[in-house]
């Protein structure tokens, strides 16, 4: 097959898989094994879909499937995705005490229930949402493995959103080293949405961390300071998971999003699965989470993640150029920044990703939710703060004024 040929059959096959699923497209593409030439018991053994590759999660050794089931959705109502997703090998699910109101857990918990001797071939993820102290984190961690009908949990992020390594504490650790002990967990982490470089350089030197989750995208890879303390984390050989890798959806409004569009379909991908592929392509991430509400989506980042076509130079520059052109409109999570702007109001950073759900990922609900746990005293003045120094002081220059007025009228 020459490489004209070969760039068009991809371009068909991605197209095709996130239009309409994977299995039609696999089988004319003759990624499904040749039948004939198989036994029986080759049948009953290999999978009937390719499966996603594996990588190896830092220092705990073991390989995991390097596209995580993000499950910041209402699983019980969504099961269909629990369902179809191991099919492909997506066996890395991933889900928090607080998503969707519980119903997230739930919802695995429910499959469990129907499916128990699946468990073993799950990495079942969750997070100590909202914990403040040791008490909440073993409440919550109770009532995760409640929900989920399981009595472990493969990989347990005991700090949700940390935004400040002093959280990161001796106490921590021994409830860490403990858990393991009693083989109620395997793996012991955190997330970081705020103040990404700070915390992920403290969790290098916290031999009792062995996975981090960061945001991380084709808009922050800008970013060196962020990018040195990543280094630091995969020196210590800490497993390194990316989120939020889409860096707002593409919503096509100006001639910039349409020209990164059209880039990106003409080498044969959507633009959701290029920006997918730039993550993978760093070796230091062992796995993207990437929350996928339907089968499309599904089948669309699966497709991504088989087809084994690298982005180029000019890909890379695409990516460049559109992120210093849109630059202004990104959130970058430098909270501290803003905090120490703004000492009274320590919440732009949240209300910024809050109102990014809202607007990118069309998460209203949540958003709203997220934004009414914000204090009351602290709402009702964020229309009369001054915000200059804070837009002053922004790297990304953002309008913050304008951005919180916005977030106040769609989600109070």
């Amino acid at each position: 097959m020459n490489e004209k040929q070969n760039k068009i059959d991809r371009r068909n096959f991605l197209k095709a898989a996130g239009a309409a699923g994977l299995g039609p497209v696999l089988a004319s593409t003759g990624a499904t094994a040749n039948q004939d030439k198989e036994n029986t018991e080759e049948k009953i053994q290999k999978p009937k879909y390719p499966q996603v590759p594996k990588r190896k999660l830092g220092k705990t050794g073991i390989k995991v499937p390097c596209l995580a089931l993000g499950g910041n959705q209402d699983l019980i109502a969504n099961r269909i995705v629990l369902i179809k997703a191991p099919q492909w090998g997506l066996t890395y699910w991933d889900t928090a005490h607080n998503y969707r109101g519980g119903n997230s857990e739930l919802g695995i918990g429910k499959y469990l229930s129907k499916n128990p001797q699946v468990r073993k071939n799950l990495f079942i993820v969750t997070k100590a949402s909202g914990a403040r102290n040791l008490t909440d984190v073993q409440e919550r961690f109770e009532l995760s493995l409640k929900r989920m009908n399981t009595d472990y949990i493969d990989l347990y992020y005991g700090v949700h959103q940390c935004p400040d390594p002093a959280q990161l504490t001796d106490e921590l650790k021994k409830w860490a080293e403990n858990a393991k002990k009693q083989k109620l967990i395997r793996y012991f982490g955190i997330t970081t949405h705020e103040n990404m470089p700070k915390v992920l350089s403290a969790a290098a030197r916290c031999d009792w961390i062995d996975v981090v989750m960061t945001i991380y995208n084709f808009r922050l890879m800008q970013d060196s300071r962020l990018n040195d303390a990543i280094d630091e984390c995969h020196k210590a050989k800490i497993g390194i998971i990316a989120m939020k890798t889409q860096g707002m959806r593409q919503k096509i409004e100006t001639e910039k999003d349409k020209k990164l569009v059209e880039h990106f379909l003409q080498r044969g991908f959507t633009e959701g699965q290029a920006k997918l592929k730039l993550v993978l392509e760093d070796k230091r991430f062992t796995a993207v989470c990437v929350g996928m509400q339907n089968l499309a989506l599904l089948n669309s980042n699966v497709a991504a993640v088989l087809d084994k076509s690298e982005l180029t130079q000019d890909d890379m520059a695409v990516f460049r150029q559109y992120a210093q052109a849109t630059c202004s409109g990104y959130c970058a999570g430098c909270a501290d920044i803003c905090n120490a702007a703004l000492p009274d109001t320590p919440y732009v950073s949240d209300i910024m990703r809050y109102l990014m759900y809202y607007k990118s990922y069309d998460e209203k609900t949540e958003a709203k939710r997220l934004f009414a746990q914000i204090p009351v005293g602290v709402r009702n003045k964020l229309l009369n703060m001054n915000y200059s120094l804070a837009e002053a002081r922004c790297p990304q220059h953002l309008p913050i004024r304008e951005l919180i007025a916005e977030a106040v009228g769609k989600l109070a």
